[in-house]
């Protein structure tokens, strides 16, 4: 496990402060309160292994700065997106996947759980069409 300052470390003052309150479980894993298992971490996002796995391979890449999900998102969001788009492949390439799935749930209709956006990296295994 990555000690939190790992995370946390030399964070301009804007993100500093949305870090503080951001009241969710990834707000709680930026600042280091849980661990996680971590497999990239750069200035915009951080990535880790999901707790409750859906494949031999479940990767989640979260934001630095919360953005509940892509309805919340706009125009000046648009280098972070494609960022943790770019994030996702390098993970499922480090992870040796030449296939896999990438998953954003918006809303809790479709699914989302935790309201701060993050990127499902999933494989490992034969994924089904359509999900369930």
């Amino acid at each position: 496990m990555a000690e939190p300052t790992e995370f946390t470390a030399d964070l301009p003052a804007d993100l500093a402060a949305d870090l503080a309150a951001n009241d969710t479980i990834f707000g709680r894993i930026l600042r280091g309160e849980i661990p996680c298992d971590p497999v990239h971490a750069d200035d915009l996002c951080l990535a880790f292994r999901d707790v409750a796995p859906q494949a031999p391979v479940h990767i989640l890449v979260i934001p630095r700065r919360r953005l509940v999900n892509l309805l919340e998102a706009g125009p000046q969001d648009a280098a972070l997106l494609g960022h943790l788009l770019l994030v996702a492949a390098q993970v499922a390439r480090q992870q040796g996947l030449t296939a896999f799935r990438t998953v954003i749930n918006s809303g809790a209709e479709a699914g989302q759980t935790v309201f701060h956006l993050h990127v499902h990296v999933i494989g490992g295994r034969d994924l089904a069409w359509p999900p369930g």
